[in-house]
């Protein structure tokens, strides 16, 4: 069992300083010249509070929404799906009742 370490204010401060402008607990230990399991312990028990924030999701677009509405036919999304690396690719959605009454005319 290692020996005791006698921890100064100056340690405790600079442990609490940097886990508050979100240092890790390794940078930390970096910097004090301890192991990451050494800082960890002594940032618990003075009860030094922070640390890196954890990056933010993305937030879904309505079309990835897992229980949304179906989407419409010919919806550009769909289309593209549908139509992406084929001779269609790039082209509009002309719905068939659309293209009939053309011929009707």
């Amino acid at each position: 069992m290692p020996a005791p370490r006698d921890w100064t204010e100056t340690a405790d401060n600079t442990i609490k300083q940097m886990r508050a402008d979100g240092a890790t607990w390794a940078s930390i230990g970096v910097v004090l010249g301890l192991s990451r399991n050494t800082i960890i312990e002594r940032g618990r028990r003075i009860q030094a509070l922070g640390g890196p924030v954890p990056p933010r999701k993305a937030e879904r677009r309505p079309e990835d929404e897992p229980n949304r509405a179906p989407l419409h036919a010919g919806h550009p999304i769909a289309w593209a799906v549908l139509t992406d690396g084929t001779l269609l690719e790039g082209t509009l959605y002309v719905p068939m009742g659309a293209g009939r009454q053309e011929l009707a005319q």
